[in-house]
């Protein structure tokens, strides 16, 4: 039984109802000390069943064996970062999804990178081709498998990909924190994990070294939801070098860590950097539920803030807060600003030659 199962947490709640059961059952032919055992087994019953039910909303913990240390940091059937991808066809219209263990020279953070092949990357016509990228970033508590489970990123790209509102692309899935109880906000930490050089320097060189992609600017974008959101925009404004646009799905204006460095007022603050940094030629969807007060208010912050070279556009859902149900909704409507705003897959001819 997975821990991040709903059967698990129907087993908790079951646990509680006969818990219950038995304590009204008995409260008349037990003393004192048997009723305050009881009631001890009910509150934790209860305390379990909720810390298992907020895992399995947030993929904190996936497996038991994750939740015990058990787990090692890559599943033994993860290919080896240096082998290509099989050019075995995927099912007509559909992506293939594909995880690699990358090590970051740079950051030193050794990861697993889940990788999304768009249907064209595997014709004779797109093995011609090198492919737009978007990275993206998942939140905290949490881990890419709540893009994969939650989110449907999967069904999603090869829905918006045959309707023709994106153009075929690679989308990197890398995470953003070597521990899953230490929220990065993908930044490099005083003393910690150095997320951002992972996420903007690592992934993107073992990329452009063993899938084809598109190595220019132009064709790299940013997508994420909560912290992964502020990520987004935050790596956008500090590396328009390396980005052009990015997509933010109820995010904010400041990371909400200590960094470690006092940076998190300053230049990995959104609104400080908006308000203090001279503005680079980059583009931004910026989305947020009205009822979300928290990222709401960040969201409207960064775009008044926005002014030429940036550009700002919103996309607001009217409830729903700060959830799942809500990037669900967004999702698509930013994958397709996003493509709109990316260069195109180019032949091979006009750029440097990737991996077959």
């Amino acid at each position: 039984m997975s821990i991040d199962g709903t059967s698990t947490v129907v087993l908790g709640l079951v646990a509680v109802l006969l818990f219950t059961a038995v304590l009204a059952l008995l409260w008349d032919r037990i003393r004192v000390v048997g009723r305050a055992g009881l009631i001890t087994l009910i509150v934790l019953a209860v305390a379990a069943t909720s810390a298992l039910e907020v895992n399995r909303l947030t993929e904190t913990y996936p497996s038991w064996s994750a939740l015990t240390g058990k787990e090692p940091a890559v599943p033994a059937d993860v290919p080896d970062a240096s082998d290509a991808p099989s050019e075995a066809p995927p099912a007509p219209g559909a992506g293939r999804l594909v995880t690699y263990q990358v090590a970051g020279a740079a950051s030193g953070m050794n990861m697993p990178l889940a990788v999304y092949l768009p249907a064209a990357y595997f014709t004779p016509a797109g093995r011609e081709l090198n492919f737009p990228v978007i990275e993206a970033l998942h939140g905290y508590p949490g881990t890419p498998q709540s893009w994969l489970k939650r989110l449907d990123i999967v069904g999603r790209l090869d829905q918006e990909m045959a309707a023709g509102r994106m153009a075929p692309t690679v989308v990197l899935l890398p995470f953003q924190t070597p521990n899953r109880l230490l929220d990065t906000e993908c930044t490099d930490m005083a003393g910690g994990p150095r997320a951002e050089t992972y996420v903007t320097k690592d992934v993107p060189e073992w990329a452009r070294t063993h899938l084809r992609v598109r190595t220019d600017r132009s064709a790299w974008g940013l997508t994420g939801y909560s912290a992964g959101a502020f990520c987004a925009m935050n790596l956008l404004l500090k590396h328009p070098d390396k980005y052009v646009a990015a997509a933010s799905l109820s995010g904010y204006a400041d990371p909400g860590i200590k960094v470690g460095d006092q940076s998190e007022k300053t230049t990995n603050n959104i609104a400080w950097r908006m308000t203090h940094v001279p503005l680079p030629a980059v583009s931004m969807w910026v989305g947020w539920a009205s009822d979300d007060k928290d990222a709401s208010a960040g969201s409207r912050q960064i775009v008044a803030l926005a002014k030429p070279p940036l550009t700002a556009v919103t996309g607001v859902v009217p409830r729903g807060g700060h959830s799942h149900a809500v990037w669900r909704q967004m999702e698509g409507p930013a994958f397709d600003w996003l493509s709109a705003h990316l260069a195109r897959p180019t032949p091979i001819s006009a750029g440097r030659r990737g991996p077959a």
